[in-house]
């Protein structure tokens, strides 16, 4: 099991360095936030969200994760219950996206 001792969290539970960030600390994230198991399909979406955010210095918002995956806001709320949007920026080690509440 990977330790997330030595990673810096802010108050809201969003990394605070995304270079810390692996592959194994994002299972242990999604399960925190109830995605048991990362499919094709959730990696697919985080690596997206990843590069976007590493390129852009920001969070990619719900939009702009659903033209740039090309999977539909009904399928990102189906892996991603609850703000995906969100939820994938914390298991992706990148900061809050703008405009989440």
């Amino acid at each position: 099991m990977t330790d997330l001792a030595n990673i810096q969290f802010n108050a809201e539970g969003f990394m605070t360095d995304p270079n810390q960030w692996t592959k194994e600390i994002a299972e242990v994230l999604a399960k925190q936030e109830g995605v048991e198991t990362l499919t094709e399909a959730h990696w697919k979406i985080i690596e997206f969200c990843r590069a976007t955010g590493l390129a852009d210095g920001k969070s990619p918002t719900l939009r702009q994760i659903t033209v740039g995956t090309g999977i539909s806001t009904k399928d990102l709320f189906a892996l991603f219950p609850k703000g995906p949007a969100k939820k994938v920026a914390k298991i992706a080690g990148l900061g809050k996206p703008e405009g989440c509440v």
